[in-house]
């Protein structure tokens, strides 16, 4: 039996390590979209291409390791891939550049260190490489298949040439390829260390105890709370970029059966055929793996409290665990080259709620409401010297209800993930923060409120373009349980409404971006919230005076609550039953009139 006392050293290394690569990239990185809105993670991967840690998600090492073989490789040595289609499903669009690092022992590859982020630009025919109406992938940016970026310590100049030479923003892209290849490098050696100390065996021993127990851990403690049968629901991307607005499905078949190996089925047979524009989501790769370990976290939201959640980690432990159908070539998820993928977030994201979705399904209730945490929005322009520049930054919005709390405000999917400082901001791009505070009444009423998500006003003092690659214009975050739904995504340039998919419209000197992003969904009937919660916030300017009366039934005269008043009003407004989802208005625009689809129905 390996000693437990040396697997909390080795699962604390891990972390440790993991955490210094991140710290190190966040240090020495130059884009504002590394640097300062943190949008990458690091992951660790043993020599069986398993990733140990658990904090975050990361790409996969499959896609290395199949091109350059194992026993090829040299200490120093980097790995460097950005292209969706031979990323094994670890890479979603271009702009998000992985670069990976062998670790050795005695001269033998035993881990992997990797690092992967999404950087401002890439190329493409777009700033930002995201072109929001893209057809293709070669509109996208530069396509880069698994090479070897660094040989035995010595960069691929001429790689790196042309790679900036592609992009828009050249020097922030080099110093960014730099501090995440250092800090991989870094990261391994550091690994190494662990392996001189305690030994090849011991400490792949220890991998093996820390993947088993996280794979005993939902087996035991999440995955038997989910009634043995079959369920089934689906959620949507409301628009492509391309065609006109409507309902591209993605749907799960969930069939739960506690004797089998695999004990959860997610079957995707029915989700929609691939868009022309650029949502879909290329998954379909090593047998799901990398879409395994993106959907897991939902699943601990089964655990039995709040702190026992948090303290579950979402490593390789879960792969067993699940077994992937997918749908023959051609749909959002097995989407066939070069169907374009930059805005593959509506897909992957609406998975998330998908699954938690038809897991509220199968245990009544006992899910979150949806939420929608990323978004891309920003401008582009020529600065007062003249030199061109790029702000994007990933706007987060607001979490679902849950059975016991309101959802969290501003929530963003990244770990450590967040909005660009305002201070930073204005120092650096030619315009004004003018406001940066929570979304009034966008968070959906329930009995436990759907967090707010961001109110932004930015006044441009110079020309430019504004650009935007969103989901959740027209439809809400669903409530759930008798939660309604949240606010949309909403954005207003000189009192004309935005479209969520944009890529140069143009703003003039003087001119205001106002920027609302999504509210989550609510869970359970607003007329059960506690009054006091509601005063309170109105109080905290989260409810409007408004949203109390007529959202949630409370009559305030002041900061009292006229209990009378409140009760009266709320008998009147309670519905005879309770909708299990509600998807919010924008669904009856989008699917004819009806107020809720088939599979809703429990």
């Amino acid at each position: 039996m390996t000693d437990p006392i040396l697997i909390e050293i080795v699962e604390g290394t891990l972390a440790s390590v993991e955490k210094e690569v991140e710290t190190a990239i966040a240090r020495t990185a130059r884009s504002p979209m590394i640097r300062d809105a943190h949008d990458f993670r690091a992951g660790i991967h043993d020599v069986r291409l398993r990733k140990l840690t658990g904090r975050s998600y990361s790409a996969l090492v499959q896609p290395i390791v199949r091109d350059f073989p194992i026993e090829t490789m040299k200490p120093g040595d980097v790995y460097f891939h950005n292209d969706v289609y031979l990323s094994e499903g670890g890479i979603g669009h271009l702009p998000d550049l992985c670069v990976t690092v062998p670790v050795f022992h005695e001269g033998e590859v035993v881990a992997f260190v990797q690092a992967f982020g999404h950087h401002d630009d890439i190329g493409g025919a777009v700033p930002g490489s995201m072109p929001s109406h893209a057809r293709s992938v070669f509109e996208e940016g530069l396509m880069v298949p698994p090479i070897k970026l660094w040989d035995e310590g010595v960069p691929n100049e001429a790689a790196l040439r042309i790679m900036t030479r592609n992009s828009r923003m050249p020097d922030s892209l080099a110093g960014d390829l730099d501090a995440e290849c250092s800090a991989c490098l870094m990261g391994a050696r550091r690994l190494s260390e662990l392996f001189e100390r305690y030994g090849r065996q011991a400490v792949e021993e220890c991998f093996d105890a820390i993947i088993s127990k996280t794979t005993e851990t939902f087996r035991r403690e999440l995955l038997s709370k989910i009634p043995e049968g079959t369920y089934v629901w689906e959620d949507y991307a409301e628009h492509d970029g391309v065609d006109e607005p409507r309902l591209h499905a993605q749907r799960i078949t969930l069939t739960v059966d506690h004797a089998a190996d695999s004990p959860l089925t997610i079957d995707f047979t029915g989700t929609s055929p691939q868009a022309k524009g650029p949502i879909n989501h290329a998954g379909d790769y090593a047998d799901g793996v990398f879409l395994k370990k993106w959907l897991a976290p939902v699943l601990r939201n089964l655990a039995d409290t709040p702190e026992r959640m948090a303290e579950l980690d979402v490593n390789e432990g879960v792969v067993p665990l699940i077994k992937m159908i997918f749908p023959e070539k051609g749909t959002l998820l097995t989407p066939v080259f070069p169907a374009p993928t930059n805005a593959r977030t509506f897909v992957i994201l609406r998975l998330l709620g998908v699954l938690a979705g038809v897991l509220a399904k199968a245990t009544g209730g006992r899910m979150p409401a949806d939420q929608e945490t990323i978004r891309y929005t920003g401008v582009y322009g020529t600065d007062a010297e003249g030199q061109p520049y790029l702000m994007r930054e990933v706007l987060g919005g607001g979490s679902g209800g849950r059975w016991y709390a309101d959802g969290e405000d501003t929530i963003h999917v990244v770990p450590d993930s967040r909005n660009i400082p305002v201070e930073f901001a204005e120092a650096r791009w030619p315009f004004r923060v003018e406001r940066l505070a929570l979304a009034c009444d966008s968070g959906g009423p329930g009995m436990f409120r759907g967090g707010l998500g961001y109110d932004k006003h930015i006044r441009m003092l110079r020309d430019a373009s504004y650009m935007s690659i969103a989901d959740r214009s027209i439809l809400s975050c669903w409530g759930v349980n008798g939660g309604l739904a949240g606010r949309p995504f909403r954005v207003e340039i000189a009192g004309k409404e935005m479209e969520g998919l944009v890529d140069d419209h143009p703003v003039q000197a003087g001119e205001v971006i106002r920027i609302r992003t999504t509210g989550g969904g609510g869970w359970g009937s607003p007329y059960d919230r506690d009054p006091r919660a509601v005063a309170a916030d109105v109080r905290d300017g989260k409810v409007s005076i408004a949203g109390a009366l007529g959202d949630y039934g409370v009559v305030l005269d002041g900061d009292r609550i006229d209990e009378q008043a409140t009760a009266e009003l709320r008998a009147t407004l309670r519905p005879p039953a309770d909708r299990f989802f509600d998807r919010g208005p924008g669904y009856a625009k989008l699917s004819g009139g009806r107020s809720q689809a088939a599979v809703d129905e429990l």
